[in-house]
């Protein structure tokens, strides 16, 4: 029986078994913690009918004061490096910052982690200005059948999404997608997504859930079921047993985390990092990676990690201003 029937036929324990084996024959049992670090609250597009960003759009009268501060954003990267996490990727909308300010911001991260960084940045066919100060290019796909996509992201079309990525695998970059569940499709559209991965050579794929915003289409609709999501995850790990999966789940989710340890993630994400650091939510996390049987790799915990010696004395203050949000224990947060 193919994959997919056994999706549609809800052999979700025996997929989750199969995909559990295959990730530690394949990559152990160490899982990352990952942040994404946003850029920018500015898209210029902004009509994809899911996300945050096109329901601010209209509200955004200056687009640069939409643009967090380089220092700001730097300190999270020295942060995020203190905590033992990985940086999912440098992600900002479109037409926030130049190729150029990219870039430069992408270099200082560089020195200040000693790894590259992934982009998630948008469509460009400016790719030869990056260097060894990016590991990868991420293609914002989020959903793969074509007649879905051009309804839910009408300014991305999938033919410009993969030519960047066929210049971005020419460079020599790694390639990435990243992937929202719950936005329409059903099982038979792995087909689509399957044979972007198979097509692209995709090294790595990012799943998210639908998280339903305000003032967006999706607003009164349900996020996928858990056992779907980790169906689709195993399904995909047993199809593509080294390709680098990362799940995102929500904090009112966090229970999603072991099944989709089991489905094949290496890392999990999708996490209010400074909110939850220290809390009984980062505590849950740690939980369900120890009862998923893995060893975690950084900490959402450990208090005696935040303290460090500053890259630079413009990141101090904030770096003083996430280490004191880390610290503020009188009150937990609340969903």
């Amino acid at each position: 029986m193919n994959l997919i029937q056994r999706i549609k036929d809800k052999q979700i324990l025996e997929l989750l078994q199969e995909a559990n084996k295959t990730t530690l024959r394949e990559y152990g049992n160490q899982i990352t913690l990952e942040r994404a670090i946003f850029l920018s609250w500015w898209c210029d597009k902004g009509d994809c009918s899911f996300c945050y960003m096109s329901s601010q759009k209209p509200l955004i009268r200056d687009p640069k004061k939409a643009r967090r501060r380089v220092e700001a954003i730097l300190a999270e990267a020295e942060m995020v490096r203190r905590m033992g996490w990985n940086i999912e990727f440098l992600s900002g909308g479109y037409g926030a910052f130049t190729t150029s300010e990219i870039k430069n911001i992408a270099t200082q991260i560089h020195h200040i982690t000693q790894n590259p960084v992934w982009l998630n940045v948008g469509i460009t066919s400016e790719l030869e200005a990056y260097g060894e100060e990016v590991t990868g290019i991420t293609g914002a796909v989020e959903v793969a059948n074509p007649q879905l996509h051009r309804k839910i992201c009408p300014s991305k079309p999938l033919e410009d999404i993969t030519s960047m990525l066929t210049q971005a695998g020419e460079l020599g970059f790694k390639k990435a997608i990243t992937i929202i569940l719950g936005l329409g499709e059903t099982p038979e559209d792995l087909k689509y997504l399957w044979e972007l991965i198979e097509q692209q050579e995709i090294d790595r794929i990012i799943f998210y859930s639908l998280n339903p915003h305000p003032e967006t289409p999706y607003a009164h609709t349900s996020p996928p079921a858990s056992l779907y999501y980790a169906g689709v995850v195993a399904a995909t790990r047993i199809k593509f047993p080294k390709l680098e999966i990362i799940t995102g789940t929500w904090v009112d989710n966090l229970a999603n985390i072991g099944p989709l340890i089991l489905a094949g993630a290496n890392g999990i994400t999708k996490f209010p990092l400074f909110k939850m650091f220290g809390t009984r939510y980062g505590r849950r996390v740690e939980k369900e990676v120890e009862w998923a049987g893995r060893d975690l790799q950084g900490t959402f915990t450990d208090t005696s990690c935040l303290e460090g010696e500053s890259p630079s004395s413009e990141l101090e203050p904030y770096l003083k201003r996430y280490i004191k949000s880390c610290l503020n224990t009188k009150t937990e947060y609340k969903v």
